[in-house]
């Protein structure tokens, strides 16, 4: 796995085309500019790894635009030992961003194929984040409560199971929406259990499905 100095010189073209968008969270922007993202995508597409765009990665999905993982995570508000459940592990990026936050990251990925691949590439990589074949609308109770909570697919309504496992005072950041197009929406628990919601403008992604796959 080849990481040069010319990958490392367009990683930081990239970081600067984030910012120049609107991101400032400095720890977010430099978890960017450490990650090889070219090394997520298939050969095919690695001349193109350092375009703020988001390219496929098999089995019907896409590994997200830059621009789109950073402002996720920004709205997420991590902090050091935040222990984060991600749903929709897709290529294993974002799950990487959160980790060089400092967060303990839980990932679901219903695709069996991409579970498998992202799982041995991340370890290889040297990442720990714990990723999990299964469900995402069921998240992972065996290991609630979260601190966060992060949906990568756009979803028409937030799934009441998530919310059971989220700690109070903790936030889901989650695409709501019909298929084409979502609304991105910040919920935080409050300690009474009820959820404030904000919207935070318009974004596209994949639709999160509730059967699993095996191929």
């Amino acid at each position: 796995m080849i990481d040069s100095f010319k990958h490392k010189g367009l990683r930081k073209q990239l970081v600067e085309i984030v910012r120049e968008k609107g991101i400032e969270n400095e720890d977010i922007l430099d978890a960017i500019g450490k990650i090889p993202r070219h090394l997520f995508l298939d050969s095919s597409f690695l001349e193109f790894a350092y375009q703020d765009k988001p390219f496929p990665i098999g089995s019907g999905q896409t590994i997200s635009q830059p621009y789109t993982v950073a402002f996720q995570t920004a709205l997420l508000e991590i902090r050091q030992g935040d222990k984060v459940l991600e749903i929709g592990t897709g290529s294993g990026y974002q799950a990487c961003v959160l980790e060089e936050l400092g967060a303990k990251v839980f990932s679901i990925e219903r695709q069996k194929k991409l579970y498998l691949k992202t799982k041995k590439f991340l370890a290889k990589l040297g990442y720990k984040a714990k990723i999990f074949y299964g469900d995402g609308y069921k998240g992972l109770p065996a290991f609630a409560p979260f601190d966060k909570i992060l949906i990568t697919a756009g979803a028409p309504k937030l799934p009441d199971t998530l919310v059971s496992q989220l700690k109070d005072d903790g936030m889901i950041v989650i695409p709501i929406g019909k298929r084409d197009i979502q609304i991105m929406t910040r919920f935080i628990k409050g300690s009474d259990g009820n959820m404030r919601k904000e919207g935070h403008g318009t974004f596209r992604f994949v639709p999160l499905l509730r059967e699993m796959a095996n191929d």
